[in-house]
């Protein structure tokens, strides 16, 4: 029999958060080096050049997001996962060897298609097992085993990098990585249709009739979350293209930028442990408010700070700004659709989201290129303030909505 629960799915839970784990550690890989992999190997001087790696890896992600979530009733949660990582293999490959930034440009599309295809999937797949009660908890797993995933290999990457050179011994963890998610996707992983089935027949949520629309912006609820999502993806965008020249700049080794790089995923990866929980028991408004306050207050400090420590705090507090939204997103989401409606609602706020990743490298390298770093810094600690006051005057509390239905 079909149960619901963290509790009753146990086993098929923690082998989606160990795939959810090399899942983000294929993003990890290109973390503290590929810009200067651009720099020092390409030969690249312009900001929009060097961040074109995260537009393509952007735009490739959002559109494979939305078309996951379509797909995911017709074709199955699982076959979508093995056909993520089955993109993936080329990856580590490509980066090791590429002889131009093209084939550079050709592996982040992968890693977009891959990245959308499997995430996409965990994500779902968990909400699936675990029913309406530990959606924040669920979510909070989730991308904590990702985003720690994210910092280990960035970490990891760096300090390969500082030692042996930028490539191509750093990538050979890229290799591991996705043939430990390819074979355990095959081997262990299954389909969760039979949950959604069960919890339809008792969720009173009406199905929508207008979902991509009202995902994106009609419904005050979750187009709250869905600006908040495309804006947060977007000041990270920055900090994964910008915050590796910018300490470069200030005379740090690869090896220290590495530690700051990897320090923001981390908190931000092992916070969602607790703040994935506290979705569950206080207000996801007061929690997406206050995060993207907390972000945007730090984003202002990266331009004055000097030190290593000062950018550690800072990258901590960016990383705990992070935690508070990103489990918060998908379980409000979750919690405002109907559970046939869910992976396609779901697609469409990542689709919105992951276009963050495309519209901050372009907007963040052509101010950089334009005036400074700075400046390009300011302008995303500003959008990310505007972003929080949308939520503050925009969004309902999902409690309140809750006991209204």
């Amino acid at each position: 029999m079909v149960q619901l629960g963290i509790k009753q799915n146990w086993k098929q839970f923690t082998l989606l958060v160990l795939v959810n784990a090399f899942v983000g550690g294929m993003v990890g890989l290109e973390r503290s080096i590929l810009p200067l992999l651009a720099e020092k190997e390409f030969l690249l001087a312009a900001k929009t050049a060097i961040l074109s790696f995260i537009v393509v890896f952007g735009l490739t992600k959002a559109i494979t997001n939305y078309y996951t979530g379509a797909l995911a009733n017709r074709f199955g949660r699982r076959r979508l996962l093995i056909t993520g990582w089955i993109v993936g293999i080329p990856i580590p490959f490509l980066l090791m060897y590429a002889p131009t930034w093209n084939w550079i440009i050709f592996a982040n599309i992968l890693l977009g298609i891959n990245q959308g295809l499997t995430w996409s999937s965990t994500v779902v797949m968990k909400i699936d097992l675990v029913g309406e009660k530990k959606r924040g908890l669920a979510m909070g797993l989730n991308e904590f085993a990702g985003y720690l995933a994210v910092a280990l290999v960035a970490f990891l990457t760096g300090w390969i990098a500082s030692h042996y050179g930028i490539r191509p011994y750093p990538f050979y963890t890229g290799v591991v990585l996705v043939f430990a998610g390819l074979l355990t996707s095959i081997f262990f992983i299954k389909d969760t249709i039979h949950h959604v089935n069960q919890e339809s027949a008792t969720n009173n949520i009406p199905k929508r009739k207008q979902l991509f629309l009202e995902t994106t912006w009609k419904d005050p609820n979750l187009g709250a979350v869905t600006q908040a999502g495309l804006i947060n993806n977007l000041n990270d965008g920055m900090a994964w293209g910008l915050f590796p020249l910018l300490l470069a700049t200030k005379g740090f080794s690869i090896a220290n930028i590495g530690i700051v790089t990897a320090i923001y995923p981390a908190v931000w990866g092992i916070g969602q442990v607790f703040t994935g929980p506290m979705a569950d028991h206080f207000s996801k408004k007061k929690m997406l408010y206050t995060g993207m306050l907390l972000q945007a207050f730090t984003l202002f400090g990266f331009p004055w700070a000097d030190t290593l420590a000062h950018y550690i705090i800072l990258s901590s507090l960016l990383g705990w700004g992070t935690a508070m939204v990103y489990p918060t997103f998908l379980a409000t989401i979750a919690d405002f659709t109907h559970p046939m409606d869910r992976a396609k609602s779901i697609g469409i706020f990542r689709l919105w989201r992951d276009l963050g990743y495309a519209i901050g490298a372009i907007l963040t390298g052509w101010l950089a290129d334009l005036f400074n770093l700075n400046v390009s810094i300011y302008a995303i600690a500003f959008l990310t303030l505007l972003s929080a006051l949308i939520i503050y005057f925009r969004m309902q509390n999902v409690r309140e909505v809750s006991d209204r239905c």
